[in-house]
């Protein structure tokens, strides 16, 4: 496991490490998150998902920002029965990672905690 891996697990409890793959191809690394107790921040994306689907991409940023995220995050946050943090956003621009992350699926023999 890397140090950032690691370092996340230790602070945020019993989180899970899994690699999803988004539109693109590019591979993320996420961590599982309580749902009932996880607390966003603006600059940290997170990802809303139901079983493997991706239900909502994003952080406090937009939803302070975009009225339209509000309202999916609001669904989401009813549908949802997992929550990640994502701990490698690759190297491309936040809109974009957004988007690459909202068609993510899990890799093959990756848990999705």
């Amino acid at each position: 496991m890397t140090g950032i891996v690691d370092s996340n697990v230790l602070v945020h409890g019993f989180g899970r490490h899994s690699n999803w793959q988004g539109r693109s191809g590019q591979t993320y690394g996420l961590l599982s998150e309580n749902l009932e107790r996880f607390a966003m921040n603006e600059a940290q994306l997170f990802v809303l998902a139901k079983g493997s689907h991706v239900m909502w991409v994003g952080s406090t940023d937009e939803l302070v920002a975009d009225p339209m995220s509000r309202t999916r995050f609001r669904l989401a946050l009813d549908c949802a029965d997992r929550v990640f943090r994502v701990l490698s956003a690759g190297n491309a621009e936040r809109l974009a990672t957004i988007w690459d992350l909202e068609g993510a699926e899990p890799l093959q023999g990756a848990q999705a905690a």
